[in-house]
C-alpha cells in the first residue's frame, strides 16, 4: 500500500455512538418543538425509537459504518434503542459491522419508558448478544448490558440486567446527562446518580458512563475508586443545551476518559476539535483541553477499547490489531513529535483520511469504499428513511 507522502496513523475509535439515530438527518417530525432536554429525548429520540424495524436499524447501521470508515473509525461502541423491535436488533447490526469490515462492541439501551415488557426483552437482547459476542473468536465484535439513564430504570429493572449479564463484560450507561436525571435520583431516591449506580452494582472496570456532566467531586472520587470509565461527548453536549462536563476535573483525577460522538457526528477530529474550544470558552481558560483532549482520543478511547478487545489497538506496532489509516494531509509547516497535536487539531479533519485499513483488510482506498457498491446501499438506506418517515408522521 503506497501512502504517497501521506500522514500515516492508527484508525480512530469512537467510544459513544448512536447508530439508530443515523435516520433523523433531515427529519422533520409533525409537532417536534422542544423546550428542554426531556423533550428532545421524547420528542425526537424516543419517537424515532418506537417505530424503528431491524430492517432500519440494519441500514442506519450501514450508513454509519460508512460514514465511520471514510472518518478513519474502525471502532465503533454503539448504544442502540429501537424500541419498535428489539428481539435480534443488535445482530441486525452485526450484519452491517461484518458485511463493512468494521470493529463494534454493541448493546441495548435497557429502559422502563415504553413498560416492563419492553424493559425484560432489552434485558434479553442484551443477554442473547453478549452470549454470541464472548463465543466469538475474530476479536472483531463485543458486547456490554446497555442501560438508558438512571431515570428510565428501576431498581427491579436494574436486578434484572445484573442477573443476565455475565461477569466478562460491564454496563454502558448515560449518566447525568441532563440535569433532570440528577432531579430525578434526589427525589425518587435521596442519592445522588453515581451513588445509586454504586449501590446497585453498577460501577466497575468495565463499565462505562456517558456523559458525567452533573457529578460532583464525591462522585468522581467512586468512579475513580471503582476504576469505571467515562466518555465526553461535547458536541452533543452543547447541541442539546445540556451543559459543559467537568471533564478536565475528570481527566486530572486520573479517571479512564475517552471522546466519543454520541451520533451527532461520525468524525471523531470534529468532535476534538470542539472539545478543544468547549472546555477553553467554559473554562475561560486558554490553557486548558491542550494535552486533557489529545489523551482523551489517542490513549483513553484504545485504553478503554481493549477492555473488550484482545489485540492491541491504537497504536502502530507489531503485534497490534492492523487498523490503520492515511490523510493527505500536507504539513505547510515542520511537523513533529512535539507538535502533531496542533496540525491534527488545526489541519486535519476526517475527511482528510483517503485510506482506511481495519484487521487487516483495506476497506477504503484513494476515498473509494472497496468491495461495497456505496451508491446502491444507500439507495436502499433512504428508501427505509422514507418508510421510516411515514411510520411516524403518518
Amino acid at each position: 500500500m503506497d501512502a504517497r507522502g501521506g500522514v500515516i496513523m492508527p484508525a480512530f475509535i469512537n467510544t459513544h455512538e448512536h447508530i439508530y439515530s443515523a435516520m433523523a438527518r433531515g427529519l422533520s417530525i409533525n409537532g417536534y418543538n422542544p423546550n428542554g432536554f426531556l423533550e428532545i429525548l421524547d420528542g425526537m429520540w424516543w419517537t424515532i425509537d418506537r417505530h424503528l424495524t431491524n430492517e432500519q436499524t440494519r441500514q442506519s447501521a450501514r450508513a454509519t459504518y460508512i460514514d465511520s470508515i471514510k472518518n478513519g473509525v474502525t471502532t465503533v461502541f454503539d448504544h442502540h434503542a429501537s424500541f419498535g423491535e428489539i428481539h435480534d436488533s443488535l445482530f441486525a447490526i452485526e450484519d452491517a459491522a461484518k458485511e463493512l469490515g468494521i470493529r463494534t462492541c454493541l448493546c441495548y439501551e435497557v429502559s422502563d419508558r415504553d413498560g416492563m415488557d419492553k424493559a425484560k426483552e432489552a434485558v434479553m437482547e442484551n443477554a442473547a448478544w453478549i452470549k454470541h459476542a464472548l463465543a466469538d473468536d475474530t476479536d472483531m465484535i463485543a458486547g456490554m448490558m446497555g442501560m438508558h439513564a438512571q431515570f428510565t430504570i428501576s431498581d427491579a429493572t436494574m436486578e434484572l440486567a445484573a442477573a443476565n449479564k455475565p461477569a466478562e463484560v460491564g454496563y454502558h450507561i448515560h449518566v447525568a446527562e441532563g440535569i433532570e436525571d440528577l432531579h430525578d435520583c434526589l427525589k425518587k431516591y435521596g442519592k445522588r446518580i453515581v451513588d445509586r449506580l454504586y449501590d446497585c452494582n453498577i460501577l466497575g472496570s468495565k463499565t462505562l458512563l456517558g456523559h458525567c456532566i452533573y457529578v460532583n467531586p464525591h462522585e468522581m472520587e467512586l468512579i475513580k475508586e471503582t476504576d469505571t470509565m467515562v466518555v465526553h461527548n461535547p458536541e452533543s453536549n452543547m447541541g442539546n443545551a445540556c451543559g459543559c462536563p467537568p471533564t478536565m476535573e475528570i481527566v486530572h483525577r486520573g479517571i479512564l476518559t475517552g471522546l466519543g460522538t454520541d451520533g451527532y457526528t461520525h468524525d471523531v477530529l470534529e468532535s476534538y476539535k470542539v472539545a478543544n474550544v468547549l472546555h477553553k470558552h467554559h473554562l475561560c481558560d486558554p490553557g486548558a483541553a491542550w494535552s486533557e483532549v489529545p489523551q482523551m482520543l489517542f490513549e483513553g478511547n484504545p485504553r478503554i477499547a481493549n477492555r473488550y478487545f484482545k489485540k492491541q489497538l491504537g497504536v502502530l506496532k507489531e503485534g497490534a490489531a492492523a487498523d490503520v489509516i492515511v490523510t493527505d494531509y500536507i504539513p505547510l509547516t515542520p511537523m513533529d513529535a512535539s507538535n502533531i497535536n496542533g496540525h491534527i487539531l488545526f489541519g486535519m479533519t476526517g475527511r482528510s483520511v483517503v485510506t482506511t485499513v481495519c484487521n487487516g483488510k483495506i476497506l477504503m482506498k484513494d476515498r473509494e469504499l472497496i468491495g461495497i457498491d456505496e451508491e446502491k446501499v444507500m439507495a436502499e438506506v433512504r428508501a427505509e428513511a422514507k418508510k421510516l418517515e411515514r411510520s411516524i408522521n403518518g
